[in-house]
């Protein structure tokens, strides 16, 4: 099985990073692989929201499918449907998940955390494992001046 960590970024960051996510998952596995350094723990408790679990685990329980199967047990969900399942633990900043593929994840558990908010970012352990839970129309919201680029090709 695959693992996979979703984080909650923060708004701003999230705008900033959108199209920069690379640089964002490289942030986050050199925070992973040197926690000792106060330079980068600070900027990931600062980039980072806490998750607040008793909330996103009736979030995610409400937003299934009566078809989907789900086991809730102390913090942990295991979520099955068919011969597709996902496990998964919440921590204060990050949600841990374990799937054989993440089209499984994207079926059973992001439709639900994009009804949530839209600013999670998902890294798995492979070099290029990353992107966003929500596309990026979620993410533009309104241009407050109006303006309208257009492009003839």
């Amino acid at each position: 099985m695959n693992h996979y960590s979703i984080y909650w970024i923060k708004e701003e960051f999230a705008r900033f990073f959108y199209f920069r996510s690379d640089i964002l998952c490289r942030f986050i596995k050199s925070y992973h692989h040197q926690q000792n350094r106060e330079d980068l723990e600070k900027q990931f408790q600062y980039i980072t929201m806490d998750l607040p679990e008793n909330l996103l685990l009736s979030h995610i329980l409400e937003n299934q499918s009566s078809h989907v199967m789900v086991e809730n047990n102390e913090g942990s969900l295991a979520i099955r449907e068919g011969t597709r399942n996902i496990s998964l633990h919440i921590e204060q900043k990050r949600i841990n998940f374990r799937g054989d593929i993440i089209n499984d994840a994207e079926d059973l558990l992001f439709p639900a955390l994009r009804l949530y908010q839209p600013y999670f970012f998902v890294v798995g352990e492979a070099e290029n494992d990353f992107g966003w839970v929500s596309p990026v129309l979620q993410l533009k919201g309104n241009d407050k001046a109006g303006q309208v680029l257009y492009s003839y090709l």
